[in-house]
C-alpha cells in the first residue's frame, strides 16, 4: 500500500468510526429501552475512541484537530446514517435499532480486517486489527443485549 493510499484509509477509517458514533448517538435519542440505550450510549462513546486511535496513527499535520472533525454533522451519505434513516420510515423500535447495529458491527469487522491485511506499516496494522478484535465485541455485546430483549439467554 503506498503512503498515499494509507492516509485514504486512515481517513476513511476515521469517518467510518465517526459515522458509527453518530450512527449510535443518534439511536440512543429514539430508543426507549434502559438496555438498550445505555449499549448505543456506550457504544457512541467507544466509536468516538476507535476514531481517535486511527487519527493518532494519521502521520501527517494536515487534518483538522479531532474534535474539530467530530463535531461536523453526520455525514448523511454513510451506510450507517441511511440504515439508520431507512429505519426510522418505518416502525422503528429497539428490535430494528439492534438489527441495525449487528448488522452494521459485522460488516465494519470484515472491512477493518479486510483492510489490515493491505497495510505493511505494523504499527498501523495493529491500530487497524485492535480495533477489529474491538468491533467484534461490540458485535458480541449487541447481540447479547437483542438476545435479552428477546427473551433469550
Amino acid at each position: 500500500m503506498t503512503e498515499k493510499d494509507l492516509k485514504g484509509a486512515l481517513l476513511k477509517a476515521i469517518q467510518t468510526e465517526k459515522d458509527a458514533m453518530d450512527f449510535y448517538g443518534m439511536g440512543a435519542g429514539k430508543i426507549f429501552d434502559e438496555r438498550a440505550k445505555a449499549t448505543f450510549e456506550l457504544r457512541a462513546r467507544e466509536e468516538r475512541q476507535h476514531a481517535l486511535s486511527f487519527y493518532n496513527a494519521y502521520k501527517d499535520n494536515d487534518l483538522p484537530s479531532f474534535d474539530e472533525m467530530m463535531a461536523v454533522p453526520p455525514a448523511t451519505d454513510s451506510c450507517w446514517y441511511l440504515a439508520l434513516q431507512k429505519a426510522m420510515l418505518s416502525e422503528f423500535d429497539e428490535r430494528l435499532a439492534l438489527e441495525l447495529a449487528i448488522e452494521q458491527e459485522d460488516l465494519l469487522a470484515q472491512e477493518l480486517l479486510a483492510t489490515a491485511e493491505t497495510i505493511d506499516d505494523p504499527e498501523i496494522k495493529q491500530v487497524y486489527l485492535t480495533n477489529a478484535a474491538s468491533t467484534h465485541h461490540h458485535l458480541e455485546l449487541v447481540e447479547a443485549d437483542y438476545k435479552a430483549m428477546l427473551g433469550m439467554s
